[in-house]
């Protein structure tokens, strides 16, 4: 061999010009590592995702006729690290040249770009190539996005409207209307409860991972299962795609925002769950947007789910990926509102009162999912008014779901769910009460709390909480247009009600009140 070339766990993207031509002096690897099951901890179904594709991936490629070494992390045990495997393998192969593609986080670029200052000096030349999957050229991030500067999502997602073509006809969008957003806020009614699409889940076999975790001590979360639910291939993944346009899409835009736990089917409900396969590049975001307007052009599916599909895609995934480039390093420090809260217990293991977060935070530990709302409004908004430190929020979050990579993951905690950038990426935070997730779901009609209370014994903490977190920072929010309303009708309480509030929050952050 003279040539090596690296896949990290998240570059499975199976049409790689890497792939077009076979070389038999080229040598592919790919490798479990006791350092990416150990910087975080993990979900255990997460790490038997990773290492199932990751194994079917080598597999795939060995039978394309490719030269690949694929290591576990019982070969891998003796080895420091990324780097130290790396330069053992060029030197056992006496390899000349060194390949990797671009890594999505930034602390594995960091470690890259060393390692090819230490391969250098051992006389192999070394060069770093395109993962060839997202739709915005990497090197174009510093042309739309300006260190520390918002750019509205709506814009960007605009402008990539244009310059694809996708969803316009010439210069004017399809349908008449950029978002239709306002279309997609309805709440499930018990008759629509029944219509609820089961899930399609896989059954593979990952017991010989889960003895390899436990054989090398890999501290990790959640519910341990043999047989893993998430696809493992790109073979899986794509079955995974057809299912979610064929049953899923049609009503996906309307119930995007809603939730429930009154189904067998709460915890996936309308959505794709195609965000693992997709940050894994098992699946092309290319390909998911085609299947999305061929489903349109069909009538299989209207507009507003359509649009509100190919939103997620081509907006809200190329964007966090521009504002987390275009920030790091110091992004992973922002903390705007100076939270240093430790978070409750009850995150590790459900165990709380609170319905909402009981129900997303025990379907999370069971399955390493929860939809975007359930992680903004309600474990995220929970977050905020609690003044959680952004650095617990940030561990949890990328460890505990299915998809959670750095790059997608912290601009949706520090920014979306936490503001610890300031409005870096939203133009208000997302805090709200308890009568948002009554007005989204049915969790508050089961629910120890009382979500019309503010002050009272049994009143719902996300009230409390959430005027005292907005009184704490009123110096700060009151300047916004956008919220300034809300001081208003503070302001209109009167005096006693305003005291038992505050007080019930502090009775709530001090602990004299079970949560």
């Amino acid at each position: 061999m003279r040539r090596l070339r690296l896949i990290l766990g998240d570059q499975l993207n199976a049409s790689h010009s890497w792939y077009q031509q076979r070389d038999d002096a080229c040598l592919y690897l790919i490798a479990e590592l006791h350092q990416e099951t150990a910087y975080v901890r993990h979900h255990v179904q997460k790490v038997c995702g990773f290492f199932a594709a990751m194994a079917n991936f080598a597999v795939a490629l060995q039978q394309a006729g490719h030269n690949v070494r694929h290591l576990t992390l019982d070969d891998t045990a003796a080895v420091a690290g990324l780097s130290e495997l790396v330069i053992d393998i060029c030197v056992e192969q006496q390899i000349t040249h060194f390949e990797y593609q671009r890594p999505d986080e930034y602390r594995l670029l960091e470690q890259l770009q060393h390692l090819q200052g230490d391969l250098t000096e051992l006389g192999i030349s070394s060069a770093c190539v395109d993962t060839e999957h997202f739709i915005l050229p990497f090197d174009d991030i510093p042309r739309r996005f300006v260190k520390g500067r918002h750019l509205r999502m709506e814009s960007f997602y605009r402008q990539m409207r244009k310059q694809t073509g996708i969803l316009m006809t010439g210069d004017k969008p399809d349908g008449g209307r950029w978002n239709f957003d306002a279309d997609n806020r309805h709440k499930l009614k018990p008759a629509d409860i029944a219509g609820i699409p089961r899930p399609l889940c896989f059954a593979n076999d990952v017991s010989d991972i889960l003895q390899r975790l436990e054989r090398h001590g890999v501290n990790t979360v959640g519910r341990a299962v043999p047989e893993l639910l998430w696809p493992a291939n790109r073979k899986q993944a794509r079955q995974l795609l057809q299912y979610f346009i064929r049953c899923c899409l049609p009503l996906f835009g309307r119930f995007q925002d809603a939730m429930t736990d009154e189904s067998a089917s709460s915890w996936s409900l309308y959505h794709s769950r195609l965000s693992f396969a997709l940050n894994t590049k098992m699946l092309h975001p290319g390909e998911v947007i085609h299947q999305a307007l061929v489903a349109w052009h069909s009538d299989a599916a209207d507009i507003a789910s359509v649009e509100g599909f190919i939103r997620q895609i081509l907006g809200w995934r190329e964007y966090v990926r521009g504002i987390y480039w275009s920030n790091m390093p110091e992004y992973a420090g922002a903390n705007r509102l100076h939270a240093t809260t430790p978070l409750p217990g009850f995150f590790w293991d459900g165990q709380t009162r609170m319905h909402c977060m009981a129900t997303v935070i025990s379907q999370s530990l069971n399955t390493a999912y929860a939809h975007h709302i359930q992680r903004l409004m309600v474990t995220g908004n929970f977050s905020l008014l609690w003044g959680a430190s952004p650095a617990e929020v940030d561990a949890w979050y990328l460890g505990i779901y299915m998809d959670a990579i750095e790059w997608v993951e912290m601009p949706n905690t520090r920014g979306m769910a936490l503001f610890a950038d300031g409005g870096l990426i939203a133009t208000k935070p997302y805090a709200a009460s308890g009568s948002y997730i009554q007005r989204m779901s049915d969790y508050c009609d089961r629910c120890h709390f009382n979500v019309k209370h503010r002050s009272s014994e049994n009143a719902c903490p996300f009230n409390s909480l959430y005027w005292a977190f907005m009184l704490q920072h009123r110096a700060v929010f009151s300047q916004n247009p956008r919220i300034g309303m809300i001081y208003r009708n503070w302001d209109r309480l009167d005096e006693a009600e305003q005291q038992a509030t505050l007080v019930r929050a502090r009775e709530i952050k001090a602990g004299t009140v079970a949560l």
